[in-house]
């Protein structure tokens, strides 16, 4: 956590006591602008890719699993560094790519302002909010998880929440083995931000393919963030909160399970169900 990610500020705060001055914690947001610098060594082209607005902290892993998740790089290999040209934490990051890599400029032309709540508004056209698999997607994720590993999910992924905890304003994901170990979170003021910073956590860690782990959203699950998650080969999403409906027609075309209103007794299946032991689940709640 950087200094920045969590801001004091002075309030009112109105009870049955009546009004008093105090201090709350927000979550910061700032705006980010990604650019990236590419072609001859000796002449290097550096195009501006995104603005978003986003809480400061973990930018490298959010440019990385931005880059990746947009179709513009095919590995963490592609990148041969990442720096803050104006200074250390400012709000311009700048990747390099390694002598060869190819861009693709038809990729580069979604250029886009995204906000803190939706990284598909501002795109140049429909065409763009859809992006191509970079994986090998034969690999099917043939595993079952048992509906006590999915209660227990939630409650994992909140104890890590640190700034969460103290601001109230921020949205998180955690990626889980099949057996319900938290491996990775990320917490961001924008959902697809934290995705992307957990997606680039994931590839500097060097744990791709992510095709036998469960993902957990903290809210709702769009189809950006199904789409997001099938490019990281992620074959079954959870979320506290409910899909879309095209969130629900995309996993179902990627054959991802998607589970919504994930709670302590309680989930709904909306693709996927065979990922899910449904007779171990009716069993434990007989009698």
């Amino acid at each position: 956590m950087t200094p920045s990610s969590i801001v004091s500020a002075g309030i009112y705060k109105v009870d049955e006591q009546g009004i008093s001055k105090t201090n709350d914690f927000l979550a910061a947001e700032e705006p980010l602008q990604m650019r990236i610098k590419y072609g001859d060594p000796v002449e290097q082209l550096i195009k501006n890719i995104s603005v978003t607005m986003r809480t400061p902290g973990k930018d490298e892993e959010l440019v990385t699993g931005f880059l990746f998740t947009e179709g513009i790089i095919k590995s963490i290999d592609d990148i041969s560094n990442i720096q803050y040209p104006t200074g250390i934490h400012s709000n311009i990051i700048e990747v390099e790519f390694k002598a060869g890599v190819m861009v693709e400029m038809k990729s580069l032309e979604r250029n886009f302002y995204t906000t803190s709540s939706c990284g598909v508004c501002g795109k140049s056209s429909i065409e763009a909010i859809t992006t191509h698999c970079n994986l090998n997607q034969n690999h099917t994720g043939n595993f079952e998880c048992s509906p006590a590993i999915i209660h227990n999910l939630p409650d994992a992924l909140r104890s890590s929440q640190n700034m969460f905890a103290q601001t109230g304003g921020l949205h998180a994901c955690g990626l889980f083995s099949v057996k319900g170990e938290l491996l990775l979170s990320r917490e961001d003021v924008g959902r697809h931000n934290a995705l992307d910073k957990l997606i680039g956590a994931s590839l500097q860690q060097q744990l791709f393919p992510l095709h036998n782990y469960l993902l957990l959203l903290s809210g709702r699950a769009s189809f950006e963030l199904v789409q997001k998650a099938y490019m990281a080969g992620i074959k079954l999403i959870a979320a506290v909160g409910a899909p879309s409906s095209l969130a629900v027609q995309t996993a179902e075309t990627f054959g991802i399970t998607l589970l919504g209103f994930v709670k302590a007794r309680t989930f709904n299946i909306y693709t996927g169900a065979q990922r899910i032991k449904t007779p171990a689940y009716e069993t434990s709640y007989q009698g």
